[in-house]
């Protein structure tokens, strides 16, 4: 038998396809594209997750913010001391603590599932994991052959694993499933550095639970500010145990403790080990390769300025992808603009738009919470002229208030035609508030000079740090410009 012979006759076995106009697979910022302006296209939606709804609603953003909230509450009752209050925390209830987030949080997801299996009658809802057989063509893993004119890929990502020797054990969680865990663990290892491990040790250490932290990198938060980096890891030390320039390697189950070895030959002994490593894209089970798309080399899928997949360097028709498995940034409010851009770009297939819609933003609801976009100063010094402003909460009376010493609003500035804003990065209370107004004016393009002038700041409120690092940033440019002989742009200009 000839191989044109054996294809034709697997090609025979094979289930028949299932043709759609439209498959969306992922429900998180997925789910959100198809309403009532697809009634007349046949739609599947496909989800596999264990619990409907995508990593953000079920395992991330907002159930872990419920968690923080806790954990504010609770650190409070240490800072009151300085306040004149004399206060601490008797008891941890967390069976009820679970139960008020997931309580909430599961609700919302089940919604959600019922309303995409009944809710239009033109949308179809699986709840089995898909992989690409071909361009166009999806398999089911019960074997179902699925077709479709447009493919949309927000399948997201999946956690991290840990690259060290060890077995699976029920007390070695990660980020899916530490948050559902039945009680709290006395001690706790957490693997990581960046905002999920961050995260996860501002909650547990401030639940009670002994958290050792460990970072391969020399300042948990790395990919940040330098200053912001330095002085979240100096204030993290205060609160839990870090260590930095280490991994590990090994870990091991010696009774009712798991013994972590690490590169340094020391051993972590602890009930229960978080892996935190950030996120992996869920390209490889997807099999997008069989489709002959592009893939960058850590996994995400290749789109263009118009979310469109590419294969060889030129975009797929009708095949978009958004959210994590593609996008350089893994944040919810990024999935949800690009989610936008797909849906437009669906709906008008003539008239395609794209592009973001400027710096993202990104908070990081550690203690003390940090909010930042742009460039950092290494970052910007690398490309020009650069002037920065570190103005400490201390300067103002909300500061005074809080008996804050070690918060900061960090400018990082382009001195030249009257001062334009590359980044802005905040360590402090309501950092991802106050990142806010800096952000608007980045995305707007407009200059520093002239900005905080031009409208009321509320007195004494916390906003204050940022009209005062304004301020300061408006006389470093000025200073500039007189010693480099330039001129400044009117208040306002657009941006080069």
């Amino acid at each position: 038998m000839t191989d044109q012979d054996q294809q034709q006759d697997q090609q025979q076995d094979q289930q028949p396809e299932e043709r759609y106009d439209l498959v969306i697979v992922g429900a998180g910022s997925g789910n959100s594209i198809v309403d009532e302006r697809f009634a007349d296209q046949r739609v599947l939606l496909v989800d596999d997750g264990e619990h409907f709804g995508g990593t953000c609603l079920n395992a991330g953003c907002i159930p872990t913010k419920m968690l923080v909230h806790v954990a504010d509450v609770a650190a409070g009752t240490r800072d009151a001391a300085a306040l004149g209050i004399r206060a601490s925390v008797d008891a941890v209830d967390w069976p009820a603590i679970r139960a008020r987030v997931f309580g909430r949080i599961d609700a919302i997801s089940e919604g959600g599932r019922e309303w995409r299996e009944s809710g239009m009658a033109n949308v179809t809802l699986l709840r089995e994991s898909v992989g690409f057989e071909s361009p166009g063509v999806l398999v089911t893993a019960s074997g179902q052959r699925i077709a479709a004119d447009r493919i949309v890929l927000a399948a997201g990502s999946r956690p991290r694993p840990l690259q060290a020797v060890y077995a699976p054990d029920p007390d070695i969680h990660d980020s899916d499933s530490i948050m559902r865990i039945d009680e709290l663990p006395a001690s706790l290892l957490i693997v990581g550095g960046g905002y999920v491990a961050a995260e996860f040790a501002h909650v547990f250490s401030h639940l009670g639970v002994h958290v050792t932290q460990v970072a391969r990198s020399a300042h948990l938060l790395g990919n940040l500010d330098q200053d912001v980096s330095t002085r979240f890891t100096t204030l993290a030390r205060t609160q839990w145990d870090v260590i930095t320039d280490c991994e590990v390697e090994e870990i091991e189950r010696d009774g009712d403790v798991l013994r972590s070895r690490l590169a340094s030959g020391h051993l972590v002994e602890t009930e229960a080990v978080l892996v935190a490593l950030g996120r992996v894209p869920n390209t490889d089970t997807l099999a997008v390769r069989n489709a002959g798309y592009d893939v960058h080399e850590d996994g995400r899928v290749v789109v263009d300025d118009r979310q469109r997949v590419l294969a060889g360097g030129e975009p797929v028709p009708g095949v978009f992808a958004l959210g994590d498995i593609s996008a350089d940034h893994q944040l919810k409010h990024v999935a949800n603009h690009q989610a936008r851009v797909v849906q437009h770009n669906l709906l008008h297939p003539d008239e395609l738009i794209g592009g973001a819609p400027g710096p993202v933003p990104q908070a990081v609801f550690s203690r003390p919470q940090i909010g930042s976009f742009g460039l950092t100063e290494a970052e910007a010094r690398e490309a020009g002229p650069v002037v920065t402003i570190e103005q400490p909460y201390s300067s103002t009376a909300w500061g005074w208030a809080l008996e804050d010493t070690t918060s900061f609003c960090k400018l990082v500035v382009d001195p030249r035609d009257g001062g334009t804003l590359l980044g802005a990065h905040i360590i402090g209370s309501d950092a991802a508030a106050l990142i806010q107004p800096l952000l608007t004016a980045a995305s707007l393009g407009q200059r520093v000079t002239g900005l905080a002038r031009a409208q009321y700041w509320p007195h004494p409120a916390v906003t204050e740090v940022v009209e005062n690092a304004l301020l300061a940033a408006e006389s470093a440019v000025a200073d500039w410009a007189r010693e480099n002989g330039a001129g400044l742009a009117p208040a306002g200009a657009d941006r080069p």
